[in-house]
């Protein structure tokens, strides 16, 4: 976005193939609540900014959007891989929220996140690596191969790959 002023740019093509992907599993993502905010709202024939913020409200709520900026928080407060095993004892004796793993409708591992988990490779090669990614990493490797998570379907949210993909 920042050159589009110049005539000459060719963006890198595995950062276009990237954001494709992207914007194509999100738009599978069955009708979400900003999506469904905006087309309520817009179904009254309000003009489109109002639309639009009102979707942008829903969207910026914890529990939708919001939701998002919580695993970075969580990643955050986890620090490092090697703080990973502590943290997932925390979250077993309840004293820590575990964020970005569980999904209303999927109760197996989300067949978007192989995808995006593969895009997101790719562009690390372009790109290089955010250091939260390797605590998330971690992270889901600890998770999934823990009975306790696995019993209770707590398998990595296409949110959590999602944000950490577009917070490079």
């Amino acid at each position: 976005m920042q050159r589009l002023t110049e005539t000459n740019y060719k963006p890198n093509p595995t950062l276009v193939r990237a954001l494709e992907i992207m914007f194509i599993l999100h738009a599978d993502h069955e009708l979400n609540c900003s999506t469904a905010a905006m087309r309520h709202i817009s179904s009254s024939h309000v003009d489109p900014y109002s639309s639009i913020a009102g979707a942008a409200a829903a969207l910026y709520g914890p529990l939708h959007g919001g939701a998002c900026e919580a695993v970075l928080r969580m990643l955050e407060e986890i620090g490092s891989a090697e703080n990973v095993p502590k943290f997932l004892e925390d979250v077993k004796n309840r004293k820590k929220l575990l964020m970005g793993f569980g999904h209303r409708v999927y109760k197996n591992y989300d067949p978007r996140a192989r995808i995006i988990k593969k895009t997101a490779y790719e562009v690390f090669e372009v790109c290089g690596r955010e250091p939260l990614i390797d605590i998330a990493i971690a992270l889901e490797a600890a998770a999934l191969s823990d009975k306790y998570f696995v019993e209770r379907k707590l398998y990595p949210n296409v949110v959590r790959l999602y944000y950490l993909f577009i917070y490079l």
